[in-house]
């Protein structure tokens, strides 16, 4: 029998089961009215579609099904009760940490009557100033200041003030900030070893570089047809990507780590890819444990699925493409990789501009373009913006370019090779701690600590207390440093070093002993199964940010080594 035989049979086969399908259709609708039929088939066809809208949204089923028992839950009296009598609580405990004021201090809550003298407002600011309490140019803070150097600080200033009152979305008026800017994206372009169609824009940080991209992306992916746009990220991926899906409409799909190198699992990524995909993500490094995500390998998922892929380099972005000159060379992550499309990179960070500058670069104008925002028809004319923002600060922009010119090539190697020593030296010796260990293995600056003997947050709790300003991570629940170049003035990493072997030494005395004070509301806040009520706490949190009324002091009791501190 060949091939056309065996086809007939089977057509034959098909037809009578189509056949008799009609048959049993006929059969029980002999007894019924058109109107019955045509009611029955619309409410079907109606109900069908109500499921399919059901299940098949953005967020899972299972988590909407979870929400909605967790919003019953808090209905019955007792029980939401006592839960919003906790949070209340811990908002009030909230309010009282952040919002406390010195002696005699008091909020401004309207315009002065007579406008202040310049001696009067800068004696005010000194008055502000001396809430700092944490010290960060001795280098005791994780991040947050990448600098802080009086010179540098000096010229920035200077230049911000030159610039005070320009405006890029006036090219005409300011064409040196338009030069400045334009200048800036091609040196970054440059950096990460991108061609001649390389691009980019200025942003106003690494989130905003990360909204763009997304955006970009979605664009794209509506051009092609796809209703839901994907982002496939590494669980460990930067929060903006959150936001950006959050914004944007899009979904996004957490890929799952290596447990042992803390890298994204490209297997996993690889499954993950669909229809739906819009772009894929690596971080270089990621933010919370400091590993490189292997950039080439997810790569060639995108060349081969012809998708485009972002390499997030907001942290470390003006560290890695400097670091093979330092004498610690990685392997490839820019624009040298095949598949790449764009990269973040934040210069406010280890490029030392002042907050609020960062670059997205492109691999070509294409991409750049789905960036872009124009609205041809309004009455006010044609409006076109590169980013988010419609008016932008031309002083930050002026400033950015001011500190990459005036720090060179020459600056930033000598920067990277400090703090990636620094890192390294850090890395190496709390390895040798004995009931601590560092994840994976770090590259870049930020070395992330864990522990399988204790609670790692009553480290925390207790570096907090020898003056130490740390990250806390969770999921797994961690800590970690992120050195800059404070870390590397004389004696920080050694004190760093010895302090904590002093505590994890005390801590180990009593390994099981309950955590309090901060560390017992962070290790609480990843543990609680309804994420809406972490929700509340942190809306809270950023209400406090703007509160002006003056919270009664409180006194938080923490322990890191079983004493009261």
């Amino acid at each position: 029998m060949d091939v056309r035989s065996a086809l007939e049979v089977y057509k034959e086969m098909v037809l009578l089961y189509l056949e008799e399908g009609r048959r049993q259709v006929n059969s029980r609708c002999v007894d019924m009215e058109p109107w019955q039929i045509i009611g029955a088939t619309v409410i079907t066809t109606l109900g069908a579609v109500w499921i399919k809208g059901f299940v098949f949204q953005q967020e899972s089923l299972p988590s909407r099904i979870k929400k909605l028992c967790f919003r019953l839950i808090r209905k019955i009296p007792f029980v939401g009760a006592n839960i919003q009598s906790q949070l209340n609580k811990a908002l009030v405990d909230m309010s009282a940490s952040l919002c406390t004021l010195k002696e005699g201090m008091s909020y401004t809550k309207q315009l002065p009557s007579k406008g202040l003298s310049q001696s009067q407002v800068l004696d005010k600011i000194r008055e502000y100033e001396t809430l700092n309490d944490v010290q960060w140019e001795k280098g005791c803070v994780s991040g947050a200041v990448y600098w802080g150097d009086k010179s540098l600080t000096n010229l920035l200033v200077k230049v911000y003030g030159d610039f005070a009152w320009s405006n890029p979305l006036h090219p005409d008026i300011f064409p040196g900030v338009r030069k400045m800017e334009a200048e800036v994206v091609r040196m970054a372009c440059t950096l990460f070893h991108g061609g001649p169609n390389s691009c980019g824009t200025v942003t106003s940080g690494g989130t905003e570089s990360i909204l763009m991209a997304c955006k970009a992306y979605r664009d794209m992916a509506y051009e092609r047809g796809v209703k839901y746009p994907e982002i496939l990220a590494p669980v460990s991926v930067h929060a903006a990507f959150d936001k950006a899906a959050h914004y944007f409409g899009m979904k996004l799909v957490h890929v799952a780590l290596d447990k042992n190198t803390m890298q994204v699992d490209v297997k996993a990524m690889k499954r993950a890819i669909n229809k739906n995909t819009a772009m894929l993500v690596c971080s270089t490094p990621q933010f919370p444990h400091g590993i490189m995500d292997p950039v080439e390998e997810v790569a060639k998922l995108a060349v081969r699925y012809n998708v485009p892929m972002h390499v997030d380099a907001c942290l470390g972005g003006f560290l890695i493409v400097f670091m093979a000159k330092a004498g610690y060379p990685l392997s490839p992550f820019d624009f040298r990789v095949k598949g790449v499309t764009s990269i973040s990179a934040d210069t406010h960070k280890y490029g030392y501009a002042p907050k609020g500058s960062s670059v997205i670069l492109y691999s070509d104008t294409k991409y750049r373009h789905y960036q872009y925002f124009v609205a041809p028809d309004w009455q006010g004319g044609i409006y076109a913006s590169p980013s988010v923002a419609g008016s932008r600060p031309g002083g930050i922009i002026a400033a950015c370019w001011a500190t990459m010119m005036h720090m060179g090539e020459d600056g930033y190697v000598n920067a990277t090779k400090k703090i990636i020593s620094t890192a390294r030296r850090i890395q190496k010796e709390v390895n040798k701690i004995k009931g601590v260990f560092v994840f994976g293995e770090p590259e870049v600056s930020v070395v992330a600590i864990g522990s399988n003997d204790f609670d790692i947050f009553r480290l925390s709790n207790a570096l907090t207390t020898k003056g130490w300003n740390l990250n806390t991570l969770q999921y797994p629940s961690s800590i970690h440093i992120c050195c800059t170049v404070l870390h590397t003035q004389s004696g920080v990493a050694d004190r760093f070093i010895r302090d904590v072997k002093e505590q994890v030494a005390i801590i180990m005395k009593n390994p099981k002993e309950k955590t309090t004070g901060m560390g017992a509301i962070y290790g609480m806040a990843q543990s609680i199964p309804d994420r809406s009520m972490v929700t509340e706490i942190s809306r809270g949190f950023l209400d406090c940010l703007y509160s002006t009324e003056v919270a009664k002091s409180n006194t938080s009791h923490m322990n890191g080594n079983g004493k009261a501190h």
